[in-house]
């Protein structure tokens, strides 16, 4: 498989504190790529340092092998990366259906519920009044809507959700690899059931890749 998208030797400060020592990490398309570890181990780092709302303090960020590093998050959402992050990733002060606009302008709401039906109730209503799981669907949403995706990142997927709704929708990020040839990216404290075949996982600890393998081998 191609890479789609990678850090190279990517180091990232929090002030005096290194979050990425050097992390190289190669993500292919048509693939998902799951980054395994604890809290305070990179993962969500790594997915900023891709997504570009996190800057380098060194290396750099290549995008079938063109150097990004300076593009602006801005700039690779337009090239088709879509992030969602685990916290702050919707409009609270907006309804759904206008956080659903933003996310697909000009998709009707009846396809763009699609996804997460369960979300057609409360079209009308401000995201920042829905429970934790209901803005988690909703935060998702882009993912699935997102045009022409080649780069899906997201911050522990099933957080908040019930497990029926959280199986479906690793089926249809798993999708994405498989069907639409995104490079899909997923940070996550265990490895989740039903991911498709060709899988890696890497592990992180202390912002260092300590080990890379297949799900099975990480229980």
């Amino acid at each position: 498989m191609s890479v789609e998208i990678a850090l190279r030797a990517a180091r990232v400060r929090y002030g005096p504190l290194e979050a990425l020592h050097g992390l190289d990490l190669p993500v292919p398309a048509g693939a998902v790529t799951v980054l395994l570890g604890r809290n305070g181990a990179g993962r969500t780092t790594a997915l900023r340092a891709l997504a570009g709302t996190v800057g380098l303090s060194a290396g750099r960020v290549e995008w079938r092998g063109a150097d990004v590093t300076r593009l602006p998050a801005h700039g690779r959402a337009r090239r088709g990366l879509c992030f969602v992050p685990d916290l702050r990733a919707v409009y609270p002060g907006l309804t759904v259906a206008e956080n659903l606009a933003l996310a697909a302008p000009g998709v009707p709401p009846a396809d763009a519920t699609a996804p997460y039906p369960e979300l057609v109730p409360f079209l009308a209503r401000r995201a920042g009044t829905l429970s934790g799981g209901e803005r988690r669907m909703l935060a998702l949403s882009r993912a699935f809507l997102t045009p022409r995706a080649r780069v899906v990142l997201v911050d522990e997927p099933a957080l908040g959700l019930a497990p029926p709704v959280a199986a479906r929708t690793y089926r249809m990020l798993a999708a994405l690899a498989v069907e639409h040839g995104a490079a899909v990216v997923l940070a996550e404290q265990r490895v989740p059931d039903g991911l498709p075949p060709g899988t890696v996982v890497h592990e992180l600890r202390r912002g260092s890749r300590a080990s890379s393998g297949e799900p099975a081998e990480y229980g």
